[in-house]
């Protein structure tokens, strides 16, 4: 079995996560790796901290030699991290001893890898943002041709009030765009880690802060001016940004799976799927997948936040369940988005069956307009019990409510009961999403 459904073949096409998934195999992790081991040798050389000759050797190895992750396995199981291994089998594949002895100078474990990780995270937030972008345009049509596509509004589950189907489309896209605009504060927190052992950088020449600084510029990371081995804000902070689109996707597919119910069927989707059994299914599995990889993550979230707690200078626990997690995190989000955007360059609304809900409601959702209405004549507690006595002697007679409101109120405006003439700011709401999508992208 699979490690994760992420590692599974027969699972990819349900949870679709593209380029991403290859920033978190093993090869990823060890180039990435490799990579920061060479532009750490650059800067040490330039600054006379290891001869010049080895560190322009470490950097050209790091670009030309491979390392089987495979053959790391067994000392990484012994030592409970990945760097010693991967540092053994770097300086022999050198096959330049008198230069790879100063390779992975002065630094540690957890520097090569947080700061590999961190060149990782930085791709995977780009495709992401890509993700993110073709997502809120696909969104930006549909909110902008539907502002004004009349459709019942539910809270609690029930009907509401009329509300516009591009408005609905906005809500779940303004928690994207928050996000998109959120970026440059998430990506501050690209952080090269450089402290050594235990924080100190007692091992890194005379200048240490300086030689950060220099490895965070030729890496094109954020110098984060301290030590960060056990302050997890850099991690959770991405991890976060992650979530949230995850989450938004979600909010997505729990809107669809009831908007595609039988007896509603107010939404047709790009694409749905067959029953094994019962063919007249058309089942929203897109919509299922969203709402299932936001419970997940939700989940792994919660048991990274937990990973914060990193005991002392150094902890291993905490670091380990940060590897178990965070990619799944990653993943599933970077899967959730990519579902979005399909739907919301695929999906339409269906809005014959939306009017039809409207119709069969027999004017109960103008009960608010109405009671307002009518404080023109009388206060509005009395104008709220009058509507209410209205509604139950309509639905007692089984006359619907816009026919028992005419009967009992002739002079009403003729307009009360058009639900296209009561949807309020959502059409205002729907054009405004829009437009901040047009001038954000």
């Amino acid at each position: 079995m699979p490690a994760t459904p992420f590692d599974s073949a027969h699972l990819s096409g349900l949870f679709p996560t593209g380029e991403t998934a290859r920033l978190f195999s093993d090869s990823a992790e060890v180039r990435a790796m490799m990579l920061v081991e060479g532009a750490l040798a650059q800067v040490q050389g330039a600054t006379g901290v290891i001869p010049e000759t080895a560190a322009a050797a470490i950097h050209r190895a790091s670009l030309e030699c491979q390392v089987d992750p495979v053959g790391l396995a067994k000392a990484t199981a012994q030592n409970g991290v990945m760097t010693p291994a991967l540092v053994a089998a770097f300086r022999e594949a050198m096959m330049a001893p008198e230069h790879a002895q100063y390779l992975h100078w002065g630094a540690t474990s957890q520097d090569i890898q947080d700061t590999g990780l961190m060149l990782r995270l930085r791709q995977a937030l780009a495709l992401q943002e890509d993700r993110l972008k073709a997502t809120l345009k696909g969104l930006a049509k549909l909110a902008g041709d539907h502002a004004e596509t009349p459709m019942a509004a539910r809270t609690y589950g029930q009907h509401a009030t009329p509300t516009a189907f591009g408005a609905q489309v906005a809500q779940w896209g303004w928690p994207l765009l928050t996000a998109l605009e959120d970026l440059p504060r998430v990506r501050a927190q690209l952080f090269v880690s450089l402290s050594g052992a235990a924080g100190t950088a007692s091992a890194l020449g005379p200048d240490p802060v300086a030689l950060r600084a220099a490895l965070a510029e030729k890496l094109g990371l954020n110098d984060p001016g301290h030590a960060w081995h056990t302050d997890r804000t850099p991690v959770l902070t991405i991890a976060g940004w992650f979530a949230r689109t995850a989450l938004a996707a979600g909010k997505m597919g729990e809107d669809l799976v009831l908007a595609t119910q039988s007896g509603l069927s107010e939404v047709r989707l790009g694409g749905a799927g067959a029953s094994s059994t019962m063919p007249q299914k058309q089942n929203p599995v897109a919509p299922s997948a969203m709402v299932a990889l936001a419970r997940h993550v939700q989940g792994l979230s919660a048991t990274l936040d937990g990973a914060a707690l990193h005991r002392q200078q150094r902890d291993g626990a905490t670091w380990f369940t940060e590897w178990l997690t965070l990619p799944q995190l990653v993943l599933a989000a970077s899967a959730a988005l990519t579902l979005m955007q399909d739907l919301s360059e695929t999906l339409s609304p269906d809005t014959s069956a939306m009017q039809t809900t409207l119709d069969a409601t027999g004017g109960l959702l103008i009960a608010e307009a109405l009671s307002f209405a009518l404080t023109d004549r009388m206060p509005r507690p009395q104008a709220q019990a009058a509507v209410k006595d209205l509604i139950k002697s309509a639905q007692t007679s089984g006359t619907p409510l816009t026919d028992a409101a005419r009967a009992e109120w002739p002079d009403l405006p003729a307009d009360l009961f058009d639900a296209t003439r009561q949807l309020g700011t959502a059409p205002d709401e729907a054009r405004a999403f829009a437009a901040a999508v047009t001038k954000a992208i």
